[in-house]
Formats: C-alpha cells, sequence, structure tokens
C-alpha cells in the first residue's frame, strides 16, 4: 500500500481544464439538456407510449448528470477556499444557470404530480429503476404550486435564502481563534481549535471553548439574524403557501419517513438520555470530578490519549478496518485515495468539517475534511469514507436513484466508524489504551446520537418561536433549556454555551437534517450487533442494503433487512447495545 500524505485533492475529473471558454462550454451544454426537455412539452399526455416517456426521463437523467458535474465543481472549489471570489462567483453563475433551467422543465414535474393514479401506475410499469424516484416526486402532489408560483420560488430561493446561508459560510469561515497552550499563543481554525476541546487538560479545554464561543457570540445577533429569517422564509413557503402540516413534515417527507416514526425517534433518544446520564457521572469520577462540566464533555480517559496519529497511519488503520470486513469495501474507499479524491490539508479559508460529495453513480466520491492528527479524526476519515463506499455499492443505478435518502446515508458512516472501533480494540493489548478508545468511542456516539436529537428538539422550539416574533437572546435561552434537559443534572453547563447554536451549520443548511444521525447509529448499532453474531455471513447483505442507494423507500430497504422503525423497541434496542459498552467500559 502506498503511503497516502495529506494534501488538497484533484478536480480534473469533474472538469479537466477549467477556464472560461471550458465554463461556458459546460454551462451551453446543460442549458441544451433542458431545451431538449422543453421540446417534449407537447408530447405529455396521459395516454402517451411508454417508449415515448422512457425518452423524456432518459433527457431528465442527461440534464441532472450535466448540471451535477457544474454544481459539484462549483461547490467543492468553494468549499477548498471559501475565500475564492472566483469561486464565489461560479458558484452563483452556475447555480443561477441550473435554477432557470429547472424552470423551463418545471412543467413535467408539475404534469406527472397532477396525473390520476391509475395512469401514472401504467406509465411507471416501464420506468424500471426510475421507479422510486417517480414514486417520490407524487409524494408532493398535495403541495405542489401553479408554474408560475414554482417558478418565482425558485428564483427567490436562489437570490434570497440560499444566498443568505452562503453569506452565513463566508463569515463563519472566516473566523480565527486564539488560545495559549503551554505557554504558547496560537492561532487557528475552528477544526483545529476543535482539537484542544479534547485536550487532557481542562484548562486548555476551558479556554477552547470560551474562544470558540467569544468569537461566535461577537456576531451572534448577526448569525442568529440569518438563522431566524431561515425560518421565517421555510415557515411562509412551506407551511403558509405549500401547507405542510409543521416544519419537520417538509424534511420528512423528503426523507420518506413518517411523521410518526420521526417522532418516535426523538421520543426514545429523549427518555434514554439517562443512559448516557450515567456515563457523564462514570466519566466525571474517573476525571476526579463530582460532575462533569460541560467543558469536559469530550474529555479523554485514559493512555495515550494525547497521541497525534500521521495521517499515512490515519489511512492505514482505516484501510485495515475495512479490508477485515470486506475486501471490495476496503478497495472502494481506497479509490478515493488513489485518484485523489480527498481534501485532508488544514488551511486558513477551507470549509470546516467533514464531507463526501458524490456526483455520479459511477464516479469516485470526493471527500473533504481537515485532519488534525488526533485519534478521532480517524475516525472522521472512517465516516467519510464509509459515505464513499455507500455511494459506490450504488453505482449500478440512475443518476437520479443512487443517492440514498439522508437517514440511510448515515449507515455505511457510522457502521464504517463501529469497524474502525473494533479493529482497534483488538488490535490493542494495553488495558488502558482500550479504555481510552472505549471512551472516546461513547463520546462520539453521543455526539451522533444524542446531541443531534436535541438540536432537532430545539429546531422544533425555534421554527415556533421566530415565527411568533422572539428575540435572538430568546432563542438563546430556550437553547440553554434544551441544553439542561439533555443532560439532566448529570453537568454543570455555562453560561457561554448559549449561543452555541449559532455555530451549527446543519441547521442553517438543512433544517432538520441532524435526526438523520440519529437515526442512522442507532440503526447502524443494530445493524453491527447483527455483524458480530453472524460474522461473513452478514458481509453480503450488508452491502445489498447499501446498493439500494436510493431506488427504494427506507421502510422498503430496512423491511428487507428485518427492521421495523416504527416500533420504539427497534430504537431502544440502540440504546440498549450502548449500554453494553458502558459496561464493558466499567470492566476496565
Amino acid at each position: 500500500m502506498p503511503e497516502y500524505k495529506e494534501g488538497r485533492w484533484s478536480l480534473k475529473d469533474l472538469m479537466p481544464d477549467f477556464n472560461e471558454e471550458a465554463a461556458a462550454l459546460k454551462l451551453r451544454e446543460m442549458e441544451q439538456a433542458a431545451e431538449a426537455i422543453e421540446d417534449k412539452r407537447e408530447s405529455l399526455r396521459a395516454d402517451m407510449e411508454l417508449s415515448e416517456f422512457a425518452t423524456i426521463l432518459a433527457l431528465i437523467e442527461d440534464f441532472a448528470t450535466k448540471a451535477r458535474i457544474l454544481q459539484a465543481y462549483a461547490a467543492l472549489s468553494f468549499s477548498e477556499d471559501t475565500q475564492n471570489q472566483s469561486a464565489l462567483a461560479f458558484m452563483g453563475r452556475v447555480e443561477q444557470a441550473a435554477t432557470e433551467a429547472r424552470n423551463r422543465m418545471i412543467f413535467f414535474e408539475l404534469w406527472w404530480r397532477a396525473l390520476k393514479a391509475d395512469d401514472a401506475e401504467r406509465l411507471m410499469e416501464g420506468s424500471g429503476d426510475l421507479r422510486y424516484y417517480l414514486e417520490q416526486e407524487r409524494l408532493f402532489s398535495d403541495h405542489t404550486l401553479s408554474e408560475p408560483e414554482e417558478k418565482i420560488v425558485t428564483l427567490k430561493d436562489v437570490n434570497g435564502i440560499n444566498a443568505l446561508v452562503t453569506l452565513y459560510d463566508m463569515i463563519t469561515n472566516k473566523f480565527e481563534f486564539t488560545i495559549t497552550v503551554d505557554g504558547e499563543k496560537k492561532t487557528m481554525t475552528r477544526d483545529a481549535l476543535a482539537a484542544y476541546v479534547r485536550h487532557a487538560s481542562a484548562d486548555v479545554r476551558e479556554a477552547a471553548y470560551r474562544e470558540q464561543f467569544r468569537v461566535y457570540s461577537s456576531e451572534a445577533s448577526v448569525l442568529g439574524q440569518v438563522y431566524v429569517n431561515r425560518i421565517r422564509d421555510w415557515a411562509s413557503e412551506q407551511m403558509d403557501v405549500r401547507g405542510f402540516s409543521s416544519p419537520i413534515a417538509v424534511r420528512n417527507l423528503e426523507n420518506n419517513i413518517p411523521d410518526k416514526v420521526v417522532s418516535t425517534l426523538l421520543d426514545v433518544c429523549a427518555s434514554e438520555a439517562r443512559v448516557f446520564h450515567g456515563y457523564f457521572g462514570m466519566k466525571a469520577e474517573a476525571l476526579g470530578l463530582k460532575k462533569l462540566r460541560r467543558f469536559d464533555l469530550y474529555a479523554p480517559v485514559g493512555k495515550g490519549v494525547d497521541r497525534k496519529v500521521p495521517y499515512a497511519n490515519a489511512v492505514s488503520t482505516v484501510l485495515d478496518a475495512f479490508g477485515r470486513f470486506s475486501s471490495g469495501a476496503a478497495g472502494m474507499a481506497e479509490r478515493v485515495l488513489k485518484e485523489n479524491h480527498i481534501d485532508s490539508q488544514l488551511r486558513h479559508g477551507k470549509r470546516g468539517g467533514a464531507f463526501c460529495y458524490s456526483v455520479l453513480p459511477q464516479q469516485t466520491p470526493w471527500v473533504l475534511m481537515n485532519y488534525t492528527g488526533e485519534p478521532r479524526e480517524v475516525g472522521t476519515l472512517a465516516h467519510e469514507l464509509g459515505h464513499a463506499i455507500h455511494s459506490m455499492a450504488a453505482s449500478e443505478h440512475s443518476v437520479l436513484t443512487f443517492s440514498s435518502s439522508l437517514p440511510l446515508a448515515e449507515t455505511a458512516s457510522v457502521f464504517s466508524e463501529m469497524l474502525l472501533t473494533d479493529h482497534l480494540l483488538e488490535t490493542e493489548n494495553d488495558p488502558k489504551v482500550r479504555r481510552a478508545i472505549l471512551v472516546e468511542t461513547i463520546d462520539g456516539i453521543y455526539a451522533t446520537v444524542l446531541r443531534q436529537a436535541f438540536f432537532v428538539m430545539f429546531e422544533q422550539a425555534a421554527h415556533t418561536l421566530a415565527v411568533e416574533g422572539r428575540t435572538v437572546d430568546e432563542l438563546s435561552e430556550v437553547y440553554m433549556q434544551n441544553l439542561s434537559a439533555q443532560f439532566g443534572g448529570s453537568m454543570e453547563v455555562d453560561d457561554i454555551f448559549r449561543h452555541e447554536w449559532v455555530s451549527i451549520p446543519h441547521i442553517f443548511h438543512v433544517p432538520f437534517y441532524c435526526y438523520a444521525y440519529s437515526f442512522g447509529m442507532l440503526l447502524s448499532l443494530s445493524l453491527y450487533s447483527r455483524y458480530k453474531s453472524q460474522g461473513q455471513a452478514f458481509v453480503l447483505s450488508f452491502m445489498r442494503i447499501l446498493a439500494h442507494g436510493g431506488a427504494a423507500s427506507p421502510q422498503d430497504v430496512l423491511s428487507e433487512a428485518g427492521v421495523d422503525m416504527a416500533d420504539p423497541a427497534f430504537w431502544q434496542g440502540g440504546f440498549r447495545v450502548i449500554e453494553e459498552m458502558i459496561q464493558r467500559l466499567e470492566s476496565l
């Protein structure tokens, strides 16, 4: 295996030679693809031939392919440097062109949603891989507007709320943070600062959090106002105009997850918070504290907690963990590295956090992360490469159906983290290091399950209050109440955390996204428990789940796996697996 080094990705597989001429050509190709669909407008009839309908679907796939290449290049270029004015301008240009093209094509979507059920069923008989895509479109029939109205909404979004959220990204990715560690003053990005909230020193952890929220608090009124306007725009369009029953119902329908299932998931997370309350008490005792402080939430416990992991070692460890599960999965992950589709380097101006961007079914996805060398970043690498494996496992599907719904999108990523954890535990003989690994793993599960669920509970409250005209300060007070409910009496929470919510990008970018993490983690814990009992016999069935991509509903995919997502006992089962891990930690 070659020794991979931190670096910047290459976007040449999207656009080999990016210049004005190449960009103009790609934009023109996208426009021509939209025009080809426009030419079929008069062909749309309830009694049209199946072959004619298939031709239109092929044209829609062609447009989607051309649009996704352009949008991916624009988004990835901006992500690698959010202060790059040229990248920002090109992203705006692409978004505007794609919006205008979609407005010219929107007649098909509206016609399809308004079609009688029997006529739609007849046409779907010949749609093959696109059947679920077409079924999902029809879910929105009751919330679809007239063609002129839909066009206005689309233009409103691209020039209004989407632009405002881009400004949020530009403001926050420009932030710099300064703390003193071991007598040395250090200035860094937020991702680099995040390493210090896991520092062995309680003073350093507290200093890192105070600096993070000092910077965010200085702009809290501006960032908070962006969020308030995000909420008001969401309410005006989705509830007042489209008639959704609640703000979260929009996301649930897009995910094709019943409202009741999401409510059940969140209720279980709230009632099972006690599992983590007990863990926090145990962690406080291990740290020599009467009660854990919020500053100490991710405090390391055990030997070697302050070690740094070279990037090359992180890569080899992750690929080894994947290889023990499936050589095919490991090969998919390594494609990302071999084709230089990963940007792992820490740079000022680069988008914070981590993500995996899948563009086309048979194209290797791109992965962004900010590798700091701390052990948890090895888990981040496994997580994002897990997303890539999920995408590549579904590569035989259409461009319209290979990407899974948000809740199932976290299945492979979280499962990959569990593979890594078990690999680390099995290859480590020192009980103190094993203890540190388990603490870090349970901390990560808390952050993925409980923390994300309570973000959604905050969003539910905020979406009501902001529409009522409540202030940013009042939202901050509600967030503090949310933290109090989340931690019970198990933790002391300093008032500095009242502005934490303005630092959570997901609630700005994709409202109610975060329950997908809770859903994915609890699902993956259940699936991983099966893997541990069934061994290699489970591998094929798991890869089959991933291979569905977005070509089947979550209900159908999970039913095939024997999962009833409407049953509270299923979600509670995930917490029982967490309890077992905590008991395993106690034994060490």
